[in-house]
């Protein structure tokens, strides 16, 4: 069996900052922050979202940043 007709394969996922063109993340950037963040204020895996690996390190990087300045909480209180 061919590995493109498996059962198995996916699409693979193309990485929404590097469509969009963006360069950088930016920490103030809020709205699309809290898109890679579950509702408990972790950060989504790669595996998950589809973002490359440099893409990671600066979202990771932008999230930290934007909870040490209180623009994102974090931990959610249920």
């Amino acid at each position: 069996m061919a590995r493109n007709n498996s059962l198995f394969s996916r699409k693979r996922k193309s990485c929404p900052f590097s469509t969009a063109g963006i360069k950088e993340i930016d920490y103030k950037d809020i709205d699309n922050l809290k898109l890679f963040i579950t509702d408990r204020g972790k950060v989504l895996p790669r595996r998950i979202t589809g973002v490359s690996f440099s893409y990671q390190l600066m979202l990771k990087k932008a999230i930290k940043r934007a909870r040490q300045m209180a623009l994102l909480p974090f931990v959610t209180m249920d």
